[in-house]
């Protein structure tokens, strides 16, 4: 995607009223990623051209990236003499300040961008640091781009250049962000929970939140019953920051690890549950030696040992639970968003596609009838709001999803994006799981996750992602008992994406019967494919042998790399069932695009899914893989004995008893509580 047509979209979802459909924070965060990556390439490629000025850029080669000469970094010599080596050193340390900075604002997004760009940029950090071994900006970009042993990332990665970074610079939490990710990697979990809890105090005491000024206020809330204001383009230093969020969700993942970590230890074995009351032989049950059984000591501290790592278990699932929702806290859901603001917003972004730098509102949105918002995180509370729409309603159990009325709604539910939103949903079944929730709550819980699942959209930026929770919770799901949640329909049918409120066309009344609505992520690929400067209509549509042979080997480079980053391969048999079951999506997907193009009018409602690569339910039935997370809380759920003796009493705020006889009656308890 452009970055000028990035750059509208981001301050469109920023001035569309509550809840924005997009997080403000991430679409800013990847802007200045894209714009930062794009300079310290300019900056590299220059370097390492000897180009002194950056309009000489394109004279020789376009834009970096434009060309395959610029992405090997070959764009000719420049104008004039050749540049001096200090005057490549300063460009190259220019180029790795940009570079931190955007690493500092989202590694995975960076590292995304930075393996786009030109090569000379891969060596950007080492060649500043022969040069200066101090520049902390210039270590933080080559522990990124150090090059290391393929799969070895934990015992290649060393922290101490993360902890000279912190050391050297205290108030920034970006650092110990990073290596609490590499101690997940590392798989200390408790480690990386100690990381990121520093970080959140350094964000929060060096780091001032984003408040909305007065103009935005206004802006935001003061627009019924007169014309729309001009949209807010927010400075910089003014732009919502997303780096509390990421370490909320991080800390969240790690305390869940660590809870899963005591799972083995809490579930009790076969010989403690059923004792000494199966021998049949007296003399055998008190002789340990001839009955194989411990001794009474060790059975009792075994029993110690069980119960100590069962309150670990459900202690650390409630700390995950608290920092997930204090993640969703950040975002929100509204249950009667007038559907005129969710088409505005559309039509908008496609104006965007089109070439207009700043498409003006709808006049039906000039004049808005007020809509509840909610933070997502009060959907989830013990006595949820009671304004929702009814869910899962007829429509999602009888047509699963795929079908909607021809009238337009007037509201329509609708709810913020955040690229780590379903996981950090799915995550939080998993924790309810843990924290052994009645089955009646977690039914309640599982609906209202999959109902914010199926609102979850990333148009027209971010596509659907694969999700270990999510693959988890299926396999959950599938290995418990039919009578632990009796949810009225399959998880991939209560999930399914609902119908764009905006995309009802006005059509003839006989016609709008027979139409059926785009799902959202038809909607995401069409723009994508927009925005990305084609459709499949412009391509040729027989290949050649060598186009086969080359778009062959692509799909399979592609199901190579998937495989490298499932965390569920570990061995060379479960890389060949990785690849297996790639191979099998891609064939049924492959069919499913020939039957639509073929014109089947039959066909095209059960594949109109199909073009847009995701989780999906095949794809968990072809890969025969469970994750060990997975399978320790199933066995939990089905093993694991009610823990109690975990949650900590509250003051009374209402005395029930005299002064008198409270201290008379229990003296230490009192001066835990009051302090005193």
């Amino acid at each position: 995607m452009p970055i000028e047509i990035l750059e509208t979209i981001a301050n469109i979802n920023y001035n569309t009223p509550r809840p924005c459909p997009i997080d403000p924070a991430v679409l800013y965060d990847l802007l200045k990623i894209r714009r930062l990556v794009d300079e310290a390439t300019n900056l590299a490629v220059r370097a390492a051209s000897d180009i002194a000025s950056p309009v000489l850029t394109n004279v020789h080669g376009g834009l970096p990236g434009a060309s395959s000469m610029s992405v090997l970094g070959m764009t000719g010599p420049g104008h004039g003499t050749r540049l001096s080596r200090e005057r490549k050193f300063r460009m190259r340390e220019q180029a790795s300040q940009k570079l931190s900075r955007a690493y500092h604002l989202d590694e995975i997004a960076c590292s995304v961008a930075t393996m786009q760009g030109a090569s000379p940029i891969d060596e950007i950090g080492a060649l500043v640091l022969l040069r200066n071994p101090q520049d902390q900006d210039a270590k933080y970009v080559h522990f990124f781009h150090e090059k290391i042993p393929s799969r070895q990332l934990a015992e290649s990665t060393s922290l101490q250049p993360l902890t000279d970074i912190i050391s050297e610079r205290p108030s920034e939490g970006e650092a110990l962000r990073t290596r609490a990710i590499v101690k997940t990697f590392k798989e200390d979990f408790e480690g990386a929970a100690h990381d990121l809890t520093v970080a959140l105090t350094v964000c929060r005491i060096h780091q001032q939140p984003h408040r909305l000024s007065g103009n935005e206020l206004e802006s935001q809330y003061s627009h019924r019953g007169r014309r729309w204001r001009q949209d807010i383009t927010p400075s910089e230093k003014d732009q919502p920051s997303s780096l509390e969020s990421q370490l909320l969700f991080l800390r969240g993942a790690a305390y869940l690890s660590l809870a899963c970590q005591y799972v083995e230890d809490g579930i009790p074995t076969s010989q403690s549950q059923s004792g000494h009351a199966d021998s049949h032989n007296p003399d055998e049950a008190f002789n340990p030696e001839v009955s194989g059984r411990k001794s009474p000591e060790i059975e009792e501290k075994s029993l110690r040992e069980q119960t100590e790592a069962r309150k670990l278990v459900k202690k650390y699932a409630k700390w995950a639970l608290r920092d997930l929702l204090t993640f969703m806290s950040h975002f929100e859901y509204a249950p009667n968003l007038p559907s005129s603001i969710a088409k505005d917003f559309n039509d908008r972004v496609n104006s965007s596609a089109k070439g207009t730098r700043h498409p003006r509102p709808s006049e039906a949105t000039y004049s808005l009838e007020p809509h509840t918002t909610y933070a997502i995180s009060e959907l989830f509370a013990a006595v949820p709001p009671s304004d929702l729409p009814p869910y899962p309603n007829q429509e999602v159990k009888n047509s699963n999803g795929k079908t909607q009325p021809s009238d337009m709604p007037q509201t329509c539910e609708w709810s913020t994006y955040h690229p780590l939103m379903a996981d950090a949903l799915h995550s939080l079944l998993l924790c309810h799981c843990l924290t052994q929730t009645s089955a009646k709550e977690l039914q309640r819980h599982t609906y209202m996750a999959a109902r914010l699942i199926r609102l979850a959209d990333g148009y027209p930026v971010f596509q659907p992602s694969r999700s270990a929770a999510r693959s988890d919770w299926v396999e959950i799901l599938r290995r418990a008992d039919d009578n632990w949640l009796q949810l009225s329909a399959s998880w991939e049918t209560l999930c399914i994406p609902a119908p764009l409120p905006f995309l009802y066309d006005t059509l003839p009344q006989d016609v709008s019967k027979m139409h059926i609505g785009a799902s959202r992520k038809e909607a995401a690929a069409a723009a994508a494919s927009l925005i990305n400067g084609g459709s499949d209509n412009a391509r040729p549509a027989v290949l050649s042998p060598a186009d086969k042979r080359r778009q062959r080997k692509r799909e399979h480079d592609q199901r190579v790399y998937e495989a490298l980053n499932d965390e569920r391969v570990c061995d060379d048999a479960t890389f060949r069932a990785s690849i297996e079951a790639r191979e099998k999506r891609d064939e049924k997907e492959r069919a499913a695009t020939a039957a639509a193009a073929n014109g089947s009018s039959s066909n095209a409602t059960s594949t109109n899914n199909s073009g847009l690569k995701g989780w999906s339910d095949d794809d968990s039935k072809d890969y025969p893989l469970c994750s060990v997370r997975a399978s320790l809380i199933a066995q939990w759920v089905q093993k694991a004995p009610i823990v109690t003796g975990t949650t900590r009493r509250k003051k009374r705020t209402k005395k029930t008893v005299s002064r008198a006889a409270s201290l008379a009656g229990l003296p230490e308890k009192r001066n835990l509580e009051d302090g005193k």
